[in-house]
Formats: structure tokens, C-alpha cells, sequence
């Protein structure tokens, strides 16, 4: 039941996220406040909070090489060595850092156990996952094809690139039956992707009893935030139109810190623009920070040279220790008369450089 009382909990979290931009635009017209003032909030908590956790990670001591080992490692020439996974150098980092980065290489390695009934009892079966590495790659790369289109609403005139993404993207305007009365517009590829593979992630923390089990309201949390805001874009673009004109003249103020804002949007935009806001102010304090942690993390921007340098920890100080020789001279008559062996006995003379 606690995995129910976590979703129940984020998601009337972000209804509640949904119903203050209604009220606050609808109802109250408040549009300099959740149009100007909330974008403009968020990102500065965006910034301050990215630049103190960051800053907190690098200070953070590293005094192990405890990088994360998926091969041979480097010893004798002889001996094939895994370059990528094991590296010795800082080569070998920066590649493994490139694949991590831009193909999850990690995740796609990544296994699950499952218990499954045999005829001789239960045993123990590893399940690749690569499912989850699946939707995790088209959910992001999705994501950033959809915020690179987003340029043009921040920019007059509207780069090349982004034209040509924004049509490639888009390419599948003929497979859009004609309704007669009804301009349907081009159905951007991404729009369904990134939907698709956050109802995978979420059925899927859901289906699975292990994961259900630990899964948190700041698990459920950015999944329904994210969700809720494919789903007012769709809204915008597909159903309840806007007016576009307005939106990029909000946008291009924004942008050049001339902000205005215009008449005639429509509710659904404030409610798309006050979920993105949320969710911008929400990334510092989550465990979306971990597009900035992967490069901090001592397991992955580590060589493995343990074998080839000598790592002293740069804090250690001088520690005062009593040998046993000395020990055995503070203490030789006490250890006789109590019974104890010793290496000198009294009157045996002291060699030089011994304690007298």
C-alpha cells in the first residue's frame, strides 16, 4: 500500500501544480506572475541550486580510486586489457565518459535478478534490462530534439538547424488523414516518443515488485511532472489551439530580459509554462541532478592505476605510535613477575640505537 500512498501523493501534487496557473490565469488573470515573475524564479533557483550542489560535489574528498570495473585490468603486456572499461589513464576516461554520456553504456550493461521456479527448486536467473535502457535513450535524446525545437519560439530569426529538425521531426505529416474543416498540423515524431517512454518508465516502477518497493513520491514526483507537460503540449499543439504569435513574443522577451505580457494566450499555455517552471526549480533537489553528478562521480571519471601509482591520502597526519620494543622496556619488570614472556632479559645489553 505505501507504493499507492507515494503515487497518490505526487500525483495530486502535480494537479495541484495544474489548478494554480487555471485559477491564477483564469480566474484571477494573473498573467505578469506566471507568465514573467515564475519562469524567471525557477531559473534562478535552477542556477543557484545546480552551482551549490555542484560545488559541493567537487568538494567532497576522493581519497579511494573507486572507479567502476567491467574488464580485464591493465597488468602484464601480455594480458589483453579492457581500455574502456578498466582504464589506466586519462584517455580511457574521457572515452568511457563520451559512451556514458551520449549512449548510457552503463545502463545498457545493466542486469536484473528474478527468481524463477524450477523443476528442482527456485534459482536465481539474471534478466538484461535492456528495456529500460531502450526507453531511457529514446526519452532523452526525444527530449532534447523537443527543447532544440523550442528555439524558435526564444529566437526572431530561427537558425537553419533548427529549421531542419523541426522538419525532420516532423516528417510524418503524411501519414495525417485530411478532416474536412480541421487544419491538422504535422505530428512531430518526438511528441509521441518522449510520451511512450515515460509510460513505459512509469508502468514499469509500478509493475516490478522490486522496484515498486522502493520507489518514493521524488520517484513518482518529476514522472507525472514530466508526463503533464507532454500532455499540455499535445493539448496546445493538436487540440486547443494557441495563439503562437503571443506565445513567442512572451518568449522573446524572456529571452532578451524585456519581458512582456501579451493578451489572448490562453490558460493551457500558463499551465504548460507554470509545469515546465515547477519542474526547472524542482531539478537541483532531485534525482534528475544526475545529468550534472555523472561527471563528479568518482565511479565513473576515475582511472583504475591503483597497480601502477602509489595513492596516499593527502589529509593523513603524523600518528605517534609505541613499538613493542618500547612497550617491552616501559614494562619488562611487570611482564617477568607477572609471568609473561620477553624478548630481553634485565641485564641484557642494549644494542646501539635501542631505547635505554
Amino acid at each position: 500500500m505505501n507504493f499507492i500512498v507515494s503515487i497518490l501523493f505526487s500525483f495530486c501534487a502535480v494537479l495541484l501544480v495544474v489548478l494554480i496557473p487555471w485559477i491564477g490565469v483564469g480566474a484571477l488573470d494573473l498573467r505578469v506572475l506566471f507568465g514573467i515573475i515564475v519562469p524567471y524564479a525557477a531559473m534562478a533557483t535552477f542556477f543557484v541550486g545546480i552551482t551549490v550542489r555542484v560545488i559541493g560535489w567537487a568538494r567532497s574528498p576522493s581519497p579511494f580510486r573507486i572507479p567502476t570495473t567491467a574488464g580485464q585490468q591493465w597488468s602484464l603486456p601480455w594480458i589483453k586489457h579492457s581500455r574502456i572499461d578498466n582504464p589506466k589513464g586519462t584517455a580511457g576516461v574521457i572515452v568511457r565518459m563520451i559512451f556514458e554520456v551520449l549512449t548510457f553504456r552503463s545502463l545498457f550493461r545493466n542486469t536484473r535478478l528474478e527468481y524463477r521456479m524450477a523443476e528442482d527448486g527456485p534459482k536465481a536467473d539474471y534478466e538484461w534490462e535492456k528495456w529500460l535502457w531502450l526507453a531511457a535513450l529514446v526519452f532523452h535524446y526525444s527530449f532534447l530534439v523537443i527543447f532544440i525545437r523550442h528555439f524558435r519560439l526564444f529566437i526572431e530569426q530561427v537558425p537553419g538547424f533548427v529549421q531542419v529538425l523541426n522538419s525532420l521531426d516532423g516528417f510524418m505529416q503524411m501519414g495525417v488523414l485530411p478532416i474536412p474543416g480541421l487544419n491538422v498540423p504535422e505530428v512531430y515524431l518526438t511528441d509521441m516518443l518522449v510520451m511512450l517512454a515515460l509510460t513505459y518508465l512509469f508502468v514499469r516502477r509500478i509493475y516490478i515488485p522490486q522496484i515498486r518497493y522502493i520507489s518514493l513520491p521524488a520517484d513518482y514526483f518529476p514522472l507525472f511532472l514530466l508526463l503533464g507537460l507532454g500532455f499540455t503540449g499535445i493539448l496546445m499543439r493538436y487540440f486547443l489551439r494557441v495563439d503562437i504569435t503571443a506565445v513567442k513574443e512572451l518568449a522573446v522577451g524572456l529571452f532578451k530580459f524585456h519581458p512582456k505580457s501579451p493578451e489572448g494566450i490562453g490558460v493551457i499555455f500558463y499551465i504548460h509554462l507554470f509545469i515546465i517552471s515547477v519542474l526547472i526549480a524542482y531539478f537541483p533537489f532531485g534525482k534528475l541532478m544526475h545529468f550534472a553528478g555523472i561527471f563528479l562521480s568518482p565511479t565513473r571519471n576515475l582511472s583504475n592505476n591503483s597497480r601502477i601509482k602509489r595513492h596516499v591520502n593527502p589529509w593523513n597526519y603524523p600518528v605517534k605510535y609505541h613499538t613493542y620494543e618500547e612497550y617491552e622496556d616501559d614494562f619488562r619488570e611487570k611482564m617477568i613477575e607477572a609471568g609473561l614472556p620477553v624478548d630481553k632479559q634485565p641485564g641484557t645489553p642494549v644494542e646501539t640505537g635501542e631505547k635505554e
